[in-house]
Formats: C-alpha cells, sequence, structure tokens
C-alpha cells in the first residue's frame, strides 16, 4: 500500500510543474498592457483618461491606482459619479472630469512623472494605464571663461569654458561652438564632460565643460554654447547665448600703458597708472618713470596690484612712464612704449608789494604773478564779501579811504584746465588811529548780575583795548586789522555812577566807546519791553557798526515804587490844603476873578455838597502809566491825568 501512495505523490507534483511550465492563465502573471502616453508641462494640468480616448460613457464606480515600485497605491475613488480623494500627496491636486472617464492632475511637478492605473468596475473595462511625461524648458544658459588663461605651448587639454543650463525637465543636451562651427569630441583635441544636479523642486540644472588644446590663431575665438530640449508639442527649441569677451591665450604678445582718468590731468587730481597685456592671466609687471636729470628708467613702487597711484597729483610727477611684463611660466619679459604723462599746474602764486601800507587819500599798486605750464588769466577778490574789484595781473587803488583797508585775494587760474586755480591773499594797511564800531551805548542793567561788555575797533596798525574799571577780559582779531576785547565785570553801584570806558590805541593815535550803565528793574518791563532791552541775557554787544552814534533803543528812567507812592501822598495832601484856601478866600471874596484865566471849581453833579479840587497833572505820560501800574488803576486813552479830591477828610 505504500508504492500506490508514493506514486500518486509524485504523478500530482508532476502535474503542478507541468502546470506552471506550460503557463497556466493567471492574475498574477497577466502582461501589462502598453500605457497611454501622456505629456504636461511644469506648472499645467494634465487629463488622465480612464480608457482608450475613442471610449466614452457615464463612469459611476472607478478606482485610481499609482503605480510606485511595483506597488497600488490608491489615490482616488468614484462612487455613483462623485470624486474623493484619498489621503496622501494628491490628495489635493485631483478632480473629475469629464463624467468620471477623466481624472484632472493640477500643477504638475517633475516628481508627477510616474505611471497611473484606472480600474471601472461600472462599466466593467479591462485595467488601463497612463504614462505621464512632464516637461520644463531650461532658463538661457550662461557661459564663463577660464580665467586663469591657456598658455599655447602646453600639449595636454586645456579647459577653455563652462556652460550651465538651469531648471530644466528632462536634461537638456549641450552643444559646443567655435566660431560658428559645433564642436565634437575628438583625442587629444576636444573634450567635453558634462554633469547634472537635482535641484529640489525636481528640476535639472546642467553644466558643461568645454576642454581643448588651442594654438596662437585662437586668440580672438569666439566660443559659445547652445542647449537643445523638447516641449510636449514636440519642437526642438535651441537657446544660444555668445561669450561675453573674446577669448585669450597666453603667452602675451603686447604690453601698454593706460591712465586714469583720461583727459587733462591737474594737481591735486588722483592718478592711476596700470599695465596691460593681450594674454590672459595678466603677468607680473613693474612700473618705470624716466629720471630728468640723468635720463635713466628708475623703478616706482606699486600696490599689490601692480597699480602705481598718484594721490594728490604734483607736477614733479609728470614726465615718461613705462610698463614691463614678464611671464614666470615662459620667462618672456615685453616692454611697452613710452607714455608721457602732464599734470598741468599753477603755482608759486606772489603778490607784490607782499604787506602794503598806505597813508588814508593815497594811491596803491598791487601786482600779481604766478608759475604754470598753461595761460593764465587772474582776478582780484574782497576777502571778506568775495566781490570781484579787478581783472589781470595789476590791480590800481586810487585815493584809498580807511574802508578799503582789509585783505585782497588775487586768484590765478587756467581757463583750458578747468578747476585749475590758485589764490593768494594780500593784507592792505590804511595807516590811522583807531577806528571804533560804537563811540557810546547805553547798556540796561540790573545790580549785582555780572555783565560781558564787548568793544570792538579796527585800524592800522592794529590797535590794543584797555578798560577804566577793573574786570577779566579776554581779546580777539577776526580779521589783520580788527580787534574785539570781552570784559567780564560785576554790576556794582560805584559802577552803575561810573560807567565804563574801553580805548583802542595804536602809534597813530588812541579813540574810545563810552558805555553808559542804567539800572533797571525786570518787575516794572512788560514781556514786549524785556524783550526789546535784551535784559534776558547778562551778555551785551553791539552788532550794528555806527561811528558816533547809537542805535539802541533808549527806555524811560524806571523809579522806586515806594518813593513814587509817597511822593504821591505829598502831593496829595499839599495841594489839599492849598485848595481848602483858595476855596475860603473865594467865599469871603477877597479873590478877584475875571473871565480870562479863570477856572471854576465845580462839584459833580452826582456828589453836591462835598468839597473837590481839580488837580492838573504835568508829568509825563511814562510816568503816569508807573504811577498807574503802582496802584493798578487803569485810565481811558483820552484821559489827561484829572484828579478829583475829597477835601471833607
Amino acid at each position: 500500500m505504500g508504492l500506490p501512495r508514493l506514486v500518486c505523490a509524485f504523478l500530482f507534483a508532476a502535474c503542478c510543474c507541468c502546470r506552471r511550465a506550460t503557463g497556466v492563465p493567471g492574475e498574477e502573471n497577466q502582461p501589462t498592457p502598453t500605457p497611454d502616453l501622456v505629456e504636461a508641462e511644469v506648472g499645467s494640468t494634465a487629463l488622465l483618461k480612464c480608457g482608450p480616448s475613442r471610449s466614452s460613457g457615464n463612469f459611476s464606480q472607478v478606482e485610481w491606482f499609482l503605480i510606485h515600485k511595483e506597488r497600488k497605491i490608491l489615490i482616488f475613488r468614484v462612487h455613483q459619479g462623485k470624486g474623493q480623494s484619498e489621503p496622501g500627496e494628491y490628495e489635493h491636486r485631483l478632480s473629475l472630469h469629464d463624467s468620471g472617464a477623466t481624472l484632472a492632475l493640477s500643477q504638475v511637478t517633475p516628481h508627477d512623472e510616474r505611471t497611473f492605473l484606472c480600474k471601472s468596475k461600472r462599466p466593467r473595462l479591462p485595467d488601463h494605464y497612463v504614462e505621464l511625461q512632464v516637461f520644463k524648458a531650461p532658463e538661457e544658459p550662461t557661459i564663463q571663461a577660464n580665467v586663469v588663461g591657456i598658455h599655447v605651448d602646453r600639449e595636454e587639454l586645456r579647459e577653455v569654458a563652462t556652460c550651465v543650463g538651469r531648471n530644466g525637465y528632462p536634461i537638456p543636451q549641450v552643444i559646443w561652438y567655435k566660431n560658428g562651427r559645433p564642436l565634437q569630441e575628438e583625442e587629444n583635441r576636444i573634450h567635453i564632460q558634462s554633469s547634472q544636479i537635482v535641484e529640489s523642486s525636481g528640476l535639472y540644472t546642467l553644466s558643461s565643460v568645454l576642454s581643448a588644446r588651442v594654438v596662437k590663431e585662437d586668440r580672438d575665438a569666439q566660443f559659445y554654447c547652445e542647449l537643445s530640449y523638447r516641449l510636449p508639442s514636440g519642437n526642438r527649441i535651441r537657446s544660444r547665448r555668445r561669450s561675453l569677451s573674446p577669448f585669450s591665450v597666453n603667452p602675451a604678445e603686447k604690453v601698454w600703458v593706460e591712465v586714469e582718468p583720461v583727459g587733462l590731468l591737474k594737481e591735486g587730481d588722483h592718478v592711476t597708472i596700470r599695465c596691460l597685456t593681450d594674454g590672459n592671466p595678466q603677468p607680473h609687471f613693474t612700473i618705470h618713470k624716466k629720471d630728468p636729470s640723468t635720463g635713466e628708467m628708475e623703478e616706482e613702487s606699486t600696490d599689490e596690484n601692480g597699480l602705481l597711484s598718484l594721490e594728490p597729483a604734483q607736477k614733479h610727477h609728470s614726465g615718461l612712464y613705462q610698463c614691463q611684463s614678464l611671464d614666470l611660466e615662459t620667462v618672456i619679459t615685453l616692454t611697452s612704449d613710452p607714455l608721457e604723462l602732464l599734470v598741468h599746474y599753477v603755482s608759486d602764486v606772489r603778490v607784490k608789494p607782499t604787506a602794503p601800507e598806505v597813508q588814508e587819500g593815497d594811491n596803491l599798486t598791487l601786482t600779481c604773478e604766478a608759475e604754470s605750464n598753461q595761460d593764465l588769466e587772474f582776478e582780484w577778490l574782497r576777502d571778506k564779501t568775495g566781490q570781484l574789484v579787478g581783472k589781470g595781473p595789476v590791480l590800481q587803488l586810487n585815493n584809498l579811504r580807511r574802508e578799503a583797508g582789509g585783505r585782497y585775494l588775487c586768484v590765478a587760474s587756467a581757463p583750458r584746465v578747468p578747476g585749475l586755480n590758485r589764490t593768494q591773499p594780500v593784507s592792505v594797511g590804511i595807516i590811522g588811529f583807531p577806528w571804533m564800531a560804537v563811540k557810546e551805548r547805553k547798556v540796561w542793567v540790573q545790580e549785582n548780575a555780572v555783565l560781558n561788555l564787548s568793544c570792538e575797533a579796527s585800524g592800522h596798525p592794529l590797535p590794543s583795548i584797555s578798560w577804566n574799571v577793573n574786570g577779566s577780559a579776554t581779546e580777539w582779531s577776526p580779521d589783520p586789522q580788527t580787534v574785539v576785547s570781552i570784559l567780564h565785570v560785576l554790576v556794582t553801584p560805584e559802577l552803575l555812577e561810573t560807567g565804563v570806558q574801553c580805548t583802542a590805541t595804536n602809534y597813530v593815535g588812541s579813540n574810545t566807546t563810552i558805555i553808559v550803565l542804567k539800572l533797571v528793574s525786570l518787575t516794572t518791563l512788560t514781556p514786549d519791553s524785556s524783550q526789546t532791552t535784551g535784559l534776558s541775557t547778562p551778555t551785551v554787544s553791539p552788532h550794528t557798526r555806527a561811528n558816533g552814534t547809537s542805535t539802541e533803543r533808549k527806555l524811560p528812567q524806571p523809579e522806586s515804587k515806594g518813593v513814587v507812592i509817597v511822593a504821591v501822598i505829598v502831593c496829595t495832601l499839599v495841594l489839599a490844603v492849598l485848595g481848602a484856601a483858595l476855596y475860603f478866600f473865594y467865599k469871603k471874596g477877597k479873590l478877584p476873578c475875571g473871565r480870562s484865566g479863570k477856572q471854576e471849581i465845580t462839584l459833580p453833579p452826582t456828589r453836591k455838597g462835598e468839597f473837590v479840587v481839580e488837580v492838573k497833572s504835568d508829568k509825563l505820560p511814562e510816568e503816569m502809566a508807573l504811577l498807574q501800574g503802582s496802584n493798578g488803576d487803569k485810565r481811558a486813552p483820552g484821559d489827561q491825568g484829572e484828579k478829583y479830591i475829597d477835601l471833607r477828610h
């Protein structure tokens, strides 16, 4: 019985093996149909159909899958014509289109280049695969030449330039050109090496390096690259970018000198001298200048970049300059043609006489001279005002007055070189006794205040200033013929009595300024009047010149409140007694009165039976105002100071 069982088991196994070998149809062994191809650009919307393009009808129950690493991932369901996205990367970018037969994928990215599966249950259709292909045109390529330079005597290949195309999909193709002809790989002559980088967006950045063995004739060759790519339309588009400058190779054959700035140079300019060659890279340079005394070329000191800076340029920088280059690899020395550098100048401006002195009413002749390599023009100006007083190298001053003294400027300029000029001042002295800015001045002060008094005088020779009171004085000269002195002094009763006097003296004579101090109380001044007198600050200085006159505003002399009140009371009592006596004699008939010159004493209508005396005041309006201020009463504008005095008391 064991043998039949063993035979049966063997036959069963053989049948199974035979079934597998003959390929019995199974679901997992069914071949995958060829997918439909759908093309879309990055950022657009791709339409995925659930069947051949000719199929149509109402798809009421459909499932969409993503084929990823031989796995099926459900991404979208259609039930009774309504769609629902599954959670995941496509959750917010899928929607139904065309009655459920088409799935729309928005905002396509390079990561969406995959295969999708559609399973339709109603209607029942075979599985349908869709392959999505994504395209993105690259940016315009850039080209960068080799900045190190290439030596033509080298046998090996050297890097010529690099072409870069950014953000394309799929990877574009690079084509190199030389003088309009495409380059191909050629052993020992041309080599093209490309590499790509995948950006986080899924796009590609392509870099292509061209290496070649160049010859002397390639010095001015134009190299450029081209990117070839395809879009869903199927058209091939090429984008081209030429190199920005001719390609250069070593060794250099020519060297020359350049000067910046270009044009006429003048003293004070910042001038740079540089050397250049037609090689790449630039070799080591030395700059030489011809010594005018020996006639030999002497090396100049340059910076680390081989530049000679003249800052500021001077006339001694003019001369012949020459460059020498040394190629350290080929040990070839080149020398440039000499370049003449010319720095225009105006120097040694002189005025004669150098320190002129004349008596008032005399004449004076001033002469100006200067050195320059240009034709010069001369102008004469007053120093303080800048007023033009003459042109030409000679200035004639006739019948000079005191006001003509002071500094003059001789300006020597070169019209052909803008900005080239030089100025020389000269001080003209008109001999005479000192001239005071103010002869007399009144200053309103407060007692025990520290006061700064100023005194200004001018003249030639320059005077010195002295004060008749003790104090701390400081002195300075704003110009060669003017002196100002400031006296710091304490206001005392003795100082109020004597005043202050400053005296300016030179060997010709002397002159004085008298400063009268007036005591004032701030409590009796209105805000307007205090601003007028300048009592808010202790410093009093003249700001306007005047010969023998003062421009300050005079104020009424203030009095003490107590004295004024006592005087008013005494005058009132005297007038009351006098009025009573006159009235008594008038009633007795002992006082003859005529019509002319007679003044009737009457009572006010509302005060019958009372004795009243009318008093006329002869005080000034300012004094009356002071009285009013002390009593606190206000008068009408037409009131002339009349008072009614009650004699009953």
